[in-house]
């Protein structure tokens, strides 16, 4: 089996966990890519899955990085919640060679792809989590127009919108985008869900409000009036490796406590 191996140096932790397991990885597979400064083409790196130290933010600069040729990932905790990531440090020794012998499954989600068209041009950003349109310095009100397959559909008034996969809004649909406006300047605005098949404009109109484009919640840029955001799926998939005994019942649980009642006063001092 060979592997990526990658992550981000800048977390604390990081090099120092990745130096730790590369002996035992090399035991067990071929390593065809050590990156932990999102250097390297990845393109040219045929593997079989990528293993991410981190949290959900590396598994975001993970898929990215690997852009068109995504291989499954594993992920390895080392930051704070870690919906994504489905290991602990402690636990890669144990799993991993399960993983080698092909004792896993893959979980395919929903990617997009975002094209901001300004007067100098455009460029494409693939990503995994969420678009966001925000206001920005000095924080005016933004308008934007919202069309959906060439349809105009509304106009938001408002701190600015989102625009999110599944993975990033954690809805319960393998196939919809999640429009929610933010702060919006009216009551009839709501979060809608839509089709993932659809091709999502977003045209700013505010004349005075400068904004941002913010493309899970790593790639930032400016945008101006009249300038457009272009969503639409993307033709790869993010695939996430699942080991035996881990479900996302299970991750919900331990990560978000769902289902947990809460602690109420009488229970912790014994009924009283």
């Amino acid at each position: 089996m060979r592997v990526l191996v990658l992550g981000n140096a800048n977390r604390p932790g990081v090099q120092e966990e990745a130096e730790r397991l590369l002996p035992f990885l090399t035991e067990h597979a071929e390593i065809a890519a050590f990156d932990l400064h999102q250097e390297k083409d990845l393109s040219a790196c045929p593997a079989d899955i990528a293993l991410v130290l981190g949290g959900d933010g590396a598994i975001l600069r993970a898929a990215r990085q690997m852009c068109y040729r995504q291989v499954p990932v594993l992920g390895v905790n080392l930051g704070k919640l870690g919906f994504l990531a489905d290991l602990a440090p402690e636990d890669v020794r144990q799993c991993f060679p399960r993983v080698v012998q092909g004792d896993y499954r893959v979980t395919r989600h929903l990617m997009f792809e975002c094209t901001l068209e300004t007067c100098d041009g455009s460029r494409t950003f693939l990503g995994l989590n969420e678009v966001v349109i925000h206001t920005g310095p000095s924080f005016h009100m933004l308008e934007l127009d919202l069309s959906v397959d060439g349809e105009k559909v509304t106009r938001f008034s408002g701190d600015g919108l989102i625009l999110s996969t599944p993975i990033g809004s954690t809805g319960h649909s393998l196939s919809a985008f999640v429009i929610t406006p933010i702060c919006p300047h009216t009551l009839t605005n709501r979060p809608v869900v839509d089709s993932a098949d659809k091709v999502y404009t977003i045209v700013l109109v505010s004349r005075f409000s400068d904004a941002f484009l913010i493309v899970d919640g790593q790639e930032k840029l400016p945008i101006a009036r009249e300038d457009r955001v272009i969503v639409r799926r993307a033709s790869v998939s993010f695939q996430l490796v699942k080991v035996p005994g881990r479900s996302n019942y299970q991750a919900l649980r331990d990560k978000l406590r769902w289902g947990t009642l809460p602690g109420y006063r009488g229970e912790q001092q014994g009924g009283e």
